[in-house]
């Protein structure tokens, strides 16, 4: 069969999907820039604002101001032996930015442990326990998912569907796999898994699925396309990641309470790291469950109704999001320019900025993730979120936006910014001490005195404000440990106070020798996005595989050379800035090994063993929990079947029938007359026509032809009717 434009009935589709056929009105979003204010200027407080917030506010950024104040004083006596020099002023600038950053993160930690002591973080008529409100309104669940592998998607889903179908109220919430795969395999997979958990809930008519084949704007785009197709028909969506897992009874109560609360158009949860098998992911995981809650109890404590969003385990008010929340490209190219990467800061500003509450509800738990096995993955990972975060710069200068929301920006461009100014700062002090290793001092000056102007260079000073600096950066840890000492299930679940004071001092020692380490990756990616490097857009790795030590190596190399060379200027220089530079050099030296240990599942095992770097989801799992971990131990016995379903879509597609006519159904109708055709289908169906057998196609085609002519009922059709 010759194939010409004529003879192709499907273009490439937009969608193809298992959806409704009675798709509800659609929702348009407006000009976001200048989308109207439902109640006036975003100063004014809104109906759900906290008490006294304005004070809270002032105390964080007070004590934060006061501390970097008296810090920068105590510096500029340990180097004014100098005299006023350009490194001396560089040297103040570069702590008084660094030391506001330490200070504001103590200053909200202070609101934390003051929040966490009178067991705080809820709000909005939120209960811990007690009876589950009845729901009103239709919320649709959102799980977007990206070249996943489809079944540890649906581990996830399934639990925290079975969770919400055993609070009694599964008829309130829809269920939609968004998915944006490029990777045709993963794809039918998708569909597999899809339709065999839908069959074994009984799902029909309340769980979706529906694949984009362009991937505008990424996972922003996603929910995007969705809120305008669908969104006109739920009053709520919740906003899953494809490692997320919550529990039914916690969904239930923010969504009664954003139900109750029309000027709320946005409740974050805080999402607890779970799973974590490697030494770097148990450290991950019980940073965030032991530290956590602190540092999100005081967040919510100053932030109020202009709270932020992490893009995922959320609630939203639909309407809120297609009112204000569409994001417009940036000016100039990538990486500055073009798609908004880190949409969450921005949709949760232009939601505040048109006059809806965003609130964080930390105090309650129920709410899970999982966390990248490795530095290595955290690495890529960040290289993303440090390109989107610097996105924002373009954005804060926006019309109307409320100062706490460009706080969050600003707070969101420190933490990458701050990576290369405390390598600055680092550098500036070895400069220093150079300068003051050449200089020799005159003693008598031009003017006659009793005394010689003896230099003023006084070690002492300069170890107070070393510990002082320490102790305001550590402090919070200190203060997660005593709300810990209260809390008498979270304490039992760590394994009690002495090993969980055990356990901080490891996870302390551990994370400072590799901190200078993601100092300087951070570094490297903040350069590169300066050079104009974009990140692209790759799916994460979720798995613990075994990483060799070769690989390590060639990887981490660089920083061990780096240290190398830093310790020899430090010794060069004088033994004491050696000494006091040996954590950071330390980490450095160690980098290679550090990074293979921390991606070690057999030490993160033992350690677990030993009864360290625990936290009570491990050892009292809630209910949903122990949902997931059944899901997943159902998906494991299957992978280990004799006989596998096949992973390669046509293999797939020709062995199970069902599949095939279920993935037929879901394609868009055919294509005009006189349509542009996608040359990828073009090309894949000659080349389908001209192959012998599956074998020998599969060898000829491209991943995007291979996904053209999948989306194709004459690609199909050839598909299942070549030879094995």
């Amino acid at each position: 069969m010759d194939v010409s434009l004529d003879s192709v009935t499907d273009s490439f589709p937009a969608e193809a999907a298992f959806l409704p056929p009675d798709a509800p009105l659609k929702m348009e979003p407006q000009d976001l820039w200048h989308a109207p204010n439902r109640h006036g200027r975003p100063f004014n407080p809104l109906p759900t604002t906290p008490r006294n917030l304005w004070a809270r506010r002032l105390f964080v950024f007070g004590t934060a101001i006061l501390l970097t104040a008296y810090g920068i004083y105590r510096i500029n006596q340990v180097f004014n032996s100098l005299g006023v020099s350009t490194l001396g002023i560089v040297v103040l600038i570069l702590f008084a930015i660094l030391g506001m950053w330490i200070a504001l993160s103590f200053a909200s930690s202070l609101g934390g442990f003051v929040s966490l002591l009178r067991r705080g973080g809820l709000g909005l008529g939120i209960h811990r326990a007690g009876p589950l409100p009845v729901l009103q309104a239709r919320t649709a669940v959102l799980m977007p998912t990206y070249n996943e592998d489809p079944t540890r998607v649906m581990v996830g889903l399934r639990a925290i569907h079975d969770s919400i179908l055993a609070t009694g109220q599964i008829d309130a919430f829809d269920f939609f796999l968004l998915s944006d795969t490029t990777d045709p395999d993963v794809w039918i997979q998708e569909e597999r898994a899809y339709l065999a958990f839908r069959e074994e809930v009984g799902g029909a008519g309340r769980i979706f699925y529906r694949r984009r084949a362009k991937n505008v704007d990424r996972k922003a785009g996603n929910l995007g396309e969705w809120v305008r197709q669908f969104g006109a028909a739920y009053e709520q969506m919740l906003t899953l990641d494809a490692d997320s897992v919550m529990d039914g009874g916690l969904i239930v109560r923010i969504v009664s309470a954003m139900e109750k609360h029309d000027g709320i158009g946005l409740i974050q949860t805080l999402p607890v790291i779970v799973g974590g098998k490697t030494l770097f992911a148990r450290m991950q995981q019980f940073a965030g469950r032991v530290y956590g809650p602190l540092i999100a109890h005081g967040i919510a404590w100053w932030h109020g109704s202009e709270g932020n969003y992490w893009g995922h385990n959320a609630v939203i008010r639909t309407r809120a999001f297609a009112e204000q929340a569409g994001l417009p490209h940036l000016s100039g190219k990538p990486p500055f320019g073009g798609h908004i990467l880190s949409h969450d800061f921005v949709e949760a500003a232009l939601m505040r900025r048109g006059g809806w509450a965003i609130h964080m509800v930390p105090g309650l738990f129920g709410s899970y993730e999982e966390s990248p096995p490795s530095l290595t993955d955290v690495a890529i990972r960040d290289r993303r979120w440090c390109q989107g975060n610097l996105q924002h710069a373009k954005l804060l200068s926006t019309r109307g936006m409320h100062w706490v929301s460009r706080s969050h920006m600003l707070i969101g461009i420190g933490s990458y910014v701050m990576s290369p100014l405390w390598l600055l700062f680092l550098l500036c002090g070895i400069l220093i001490s150079l300068q003051s290793h050449f200089y020799h001092p005159e003693y008598f000056g031009t003017t006659r005195t009793l005394y010689p102007h003896w230099p003023r260079v006084d070690p002492v000073q300069a170890k107070s404000v070393f510990i002082g600096t320490m102790a305001i950066l550590l402090a919070p840890k200190g203060l997660a440990f005593i709300a810990m000492l209260v809390d008498r299930g979270a304490l039992k679940g760590s394994g009690g106070a002495i090993r969980l004071a055990i356990s901080i001092v490891l996870e302390t020692i551990i994370g400072g020798l590799i901190a200078p380490i993601a100092m300087l990756i951070q570094t490297s990616g903040v350069i590169s996005i300066l050079l104009g490097r974009d990140s692209g857009w790759n799916a994460q790795n979720r798995d613990d595989g075994r990483v060799s030590l070769k690989e390590v190596a060639h990887g981490y190399w660089i920083y061990t050379v780096f240290g190398v060379l830093l310790a020899v200027a430090a010794w060069s220089v004088s033994h004491a800035l050696f000494l006091w530079m040996s954590p950071v050099l330390l980490g450095l030296l160690l980098a290679i090994p550090l990074a293979a240990l921390t991606a070690s599942r057999d030490v993160g095992m033992t350690l677990r063993r030993m009864g360290l770097l625990l936290i009570e989801e491990e050892t009292n799992p809630p209910a949903i929990l122990k949902l997931a971990a059944e899901n997943e131990r159902r998906r494991d016995m299957a992978l280990h079947q004799p006989v596998q379903p096949p992973g390669e879509a046509f293999s797939a597609l020709r062995q199970n029938t069902d599949l095939l006519e279920a993935h037929r159904s879901a394609l868009p109708a055919a294509r005009k007359p006189g349509s542009a055709v996608d040359a990828n289908l073009l090309v894949g169906l000659v080349k389908l026509q001209e192959s012998s057998n599956v074998e020998g196609a599969l060898k000829k085609l491209t991943r995007q032809e291979k996904a053209a002519v999948l989306c194709n009922s004459e690609g199909l059709a050839l598909i299942t009717s070549l030879p094995s």
